[in-house]
């Protein structure tokens, strides 16, 4: 009869957010990933100054989301008129009547999520990057930053609007403003910050400053 080995201690596990699968923890070095090999996902990526990098992408994301909300994002002229949208606009056209809810809800998805995310994570890692004790309700503002990733969808917002602009190129001119490439550029950066962060280092920073 053969004995069973001893459990792992829960700190000595990491457990793959999307398929369960878990390992035991051997933190990866400096530019290498940890990966699960059942579904793919990376799960832990540590970077040299990752903390400082997300801060500047996120400051940079904080003043693009103002201005391209602020800015004119298109400009259609047919038939001898013009009018200029800006992406507020396009958010709220249809705020009027029994569709405001409808409005509300896209203008939360393509701006006020991303922009809450953003100013989240710079509450969390300011304090991790300068080596200070973590704010106060750190870890469920991380939480909630990470819960509302899957409804921040400027890059589906940038999708619709191409395959809208493919449909209005026929039937007037249209002429792009300032706030589009911003809102361009904006997505990029929320890709990157994306790609910058490791999640599992940001969750040890916590909990090691807080020790």
């Amino acid at each position: 009869m053969t004995s069973l080995p001893p459990p792992q201690p829960i700190t000595d596990l990491i457990v793959c957010p999307h398929c369960d699968a878990a390992y035991k923890l051997e933190r990866p070095r400096t530019g290498e990933r940890a990966v699960c090999v059942r579904c793919h996902t990376v799960l832990i990526a540590p970077r040299a100054k990752a903390g400082l990098q997300i801060i500047a992408v996120s400051l940079a994301i904080v003043v693009l989301v103002i201005a391209a909300t602020v800015f004119p994002f298109l400009t259609l002229r047919a038939a001898g008129n013009s009018n200029s949208v800006s992406i507020l606009d396009a958010a709220l056209a249809f705020s009027d009547g029994p569709l405001v809810a409808l409005a509300l809800s896209t203008a939360a998805l393509i701006i006020f999520i991303p922009l809450l995310r953003v100013l989240l994570a710079l509450y969390v890692l300011v304090p991790v990057v300068l080596d200070r004790m973590p704010a106060r309700g750190s870890r469920q503002a991380f939480r909630l930053a990470e819960a509302l990733r899957p409804w921040s969808m400027a890059e589906i917002f940038a999708i619709g609007c191409a395959v809208a602009l493919v449909k209005l190129t026929d039937l007037a001119d249209v002429t792009f403003g300032p706030a589009f490439w911003m809102f361009a550029l904006l997505v990029l950066l929320v890709v990157a910050q994306d790609r910058f962060m490791c999640r599992w280092t940001v969750w040890k920073s916590l909990d090691g400053l807080r020790k």
